[in-house]
Formats: C-alpha cells, sequence, structure tokens
C-alpha cells in the first residue's frame, strides 16, 4: 500500500481583529491548514516568503494595508491572481461595496456570520476550483 500523504489545503485568514482570527482558527483548522495575519501588509509579507494559499479570507477595514489594497496587489499579480478571495467584514453596507470593486470575488459574509455557511461556501470554492484545475 502505498503511503500517500495528505495535506491540508492551505487557507490565509487576514483581518485585524483578534477574536476574529481566534475564531476562524478554531473553527477552520480542524479540516484546513491556517496562517492569520492582521493586516494586508503582514499577508503581502507571508506570500513574499513563498506561499501560496488555497484561498484567502479577507476583511476590508483594517490600518496600514487594508483588505482593498490587498485585493487589488493580488489580483493585478500575475503570480497571485488565481487565488480565490471572499470576503468577511463588517463594513456598512457590504453589498454595494462589493459590488464596485472591479475584481472577482468568490463571495463576501457580514460580520457577524455563521460559521457552519463560511464553512460551506470554502468548500464550494475550493472544490469548484479545484474541478477548474482538473480539466
Amino acid at each position: 500500500m502505498d503511503n500517500v500523504s495528505f495535506q491540508k489545503k492551505q487557507i490565509l485568514i487576514v483581518d485585524d481583529e483578534p477574536s476574529i482570527l481566534k475564531l476562524l482558527q478554531f473553527i477552520l483548522s480542524k479540516d484546513y491548514s491556517i496562517h492569520a495575519v492582521e493586516s494586508g501588509y503582514k499577508a503581502h509579507l507571508w506570500l513574499e516568503e513563498g506561499n501560496f494559499p488555497d484561498i484567502v479570507i479577507l476583511d476590508l477595514h483594517m490600518p496600514h494595508f487594508d483588505g482593498t489594497s490587498f485585493l487589488k496587489s493580488i489580483k493585478i499579480s500575475g503570480y497571485y491572481r488565481e487565488i480565490p478571495v471572499i470576503i468577511l467584514s463588517a463594513a456598512d453596507d457590504l453589498d454595494k461595496i462589493v459590488l464596485n470593486i472591479p475584481f472577482k470575488v468568490e463571495g463576501y459574509f457580514p460580520k457577524p456570520f455563521n460559521p457552519d455557511v463560511l464553512k460551506n461556501k470554502i468548500l464550494s470554492v475550493l472544490t469548484e476550483t479545484a474541478n477548474t484545475y482538473a480539466k
């Protein structure tokens, strides 16, 4: 029997709220490998170290290098543009904000959010991405 190792899909979580980072780590770490950072700047540094997540969970409003700037930087990149992104934000009028973002996002959820709905969306996006690359 082959000794095939199973590698968990990698999720990059970018949010400046420690409680949200801890909650997401708690609910997702059983099924995924999690890397959580407090700003778009730290997320970018992590990517520049050669890391490549399977999906990004992104808050929009953060200090220093906000989620919109981070999203723009990865979507205009030739290397990172295909990474799926789900926005998780407490922004007022989130629907309108997302409609005005000129880049594709795979989903968005207002805070507070339902963890089960978010988990289902992550699984759906990762399954769709795997099926796209399998063709």
